[in-house]
């Protein structure tokens, strides 16, 4: 599907089959992705901030340069996701999935980890 630039704020798209869709520069802002089916979308420059992707399958989705500000990300699969330049300040990242993932000038400040698999399969428990 293309749902290039679409304004979706406030969407409930829960457990939505979304793979490879290019959402690219779409506004998703307070969006319910709860369980939402997102590897291998593209979803450059896309702005979530306060959206909810707890649950959500988002492996190897192209998250490059997107606001992810206040974004629940609790248990979510980020593997091989590029997070390069995306702006995950104030996220709760409790329970997600890291391994392989792009963090290349990521903004992280706030961001919560508990049980967190990093990158490199180190698990972060500093917020539990």
């Amino acid at each position: 599907a293309n749902l290039i630039g679409a304004d979706l704020s406030n969407a409930d798209l829960l457990s939505a089959f979304l793979y490879k869709t290019d959402l690219s520069k779409a506004i998703l802002i307070g969006a319910n992705l709860s369980r939402a089916i997102l590897n291998e979308a593209n979803m450059n420059g896309v702005d979530l901030s306060g959206a909810n992707l707890r649950y959500g399958d988002l492996k190897t989705t192209n998250l490059s340069g997107s606001n992810l500000s206040y974004t629940d990300l609790t248990r979510a699969e980020l593997s091989g996701a590029d997070l390069s330049g995306a702006d995950l300040s104030n996220a709760n990242l409790q329970g997600a999935v890291l391994l392989n993932t792009q963090l290349d000038f990521t903004d992280l400040t706030e961001a919560k980890f508990c049980n967190t698999v990093m990158p490199d399969g180190q698990r972060i428990f500093k917020d539990c």
